[in-house]
């Protein structure tokens, strides 16, 4: 399998089939108006992340590696929109995954040799798909915080599941 398969299958497994669920969990278990809070102005809202993690994304993966335009205006990311609802952001986040996926097909086999400038950082390809997977799980571990927080529940991720098991050998 090519290098970027891997990477490419990595980055899937880790954002999408990760993160993802779990920020759709956390969704499900606040209200729109919780989405929207924060326990003081250091702390971004749960909807702020979510618009931050998708123009990251879009700014790094899209544009940076996908030579889509950037348009991306990272302050407004942080400014409360109430008129954003649970559903929108689902919509986002699919529309967002869809476009990931497509661009990450599309790219050269080489890509994560070459160099770009993002956001005036000097990075490889490489280091795109590792800063971009890094931020996602980064702020869903926020996101996932902020919902225990305010709902006063687990999250359950990993219900199910034997957390003690040792290591076994094949």
């Amino acid at each position: 399998m090519k290098l970027k398969n891997h990477i490419v299958k990595e980055f899937e497994l880790r954002v999408f089939e990760e993160s993802y669920p779990r920020i759709y969990k956390c969704l499900s278990m606040l209200d729109d108006k919780e989405i929207w809070e924060s326990p003081n102005g250091n702390i971004p809202s749960v909807g702020c992340l979510i618009l931050h993690l998708c123009g990251n994304a879009r700014q790094w993966i899209l544009s940076g590696l996908g030579g889509e335009e950037d348009n991306r205006n990272r302050d407004d990311e942080f400014i409360i929109h109430t008129n954003i609802r649970k559903s929108d952001f689902i919509f986002l986040l699919e529309n967002l995954k869809v476009k990931l996926q497509n661009c990450l097909q599309e790219l050269p086999d080489d890509v994560f040799e070459q160099q770009f400038v993002i956001q005036d950082f000097k990075v490889s390809g490489f280091s795109v798909m590792v800063h971009v997977l890094e931020h996602f799980s980064y702020h869903t571990g926020q996101i996932t915080t902020l919902t225990k927080l305010y709902s006063d529940k687990s999250t359950g991720y990993y219900s199910g599941l034997n957390l003690n098991a040792k290591n076994q050998l094949n």
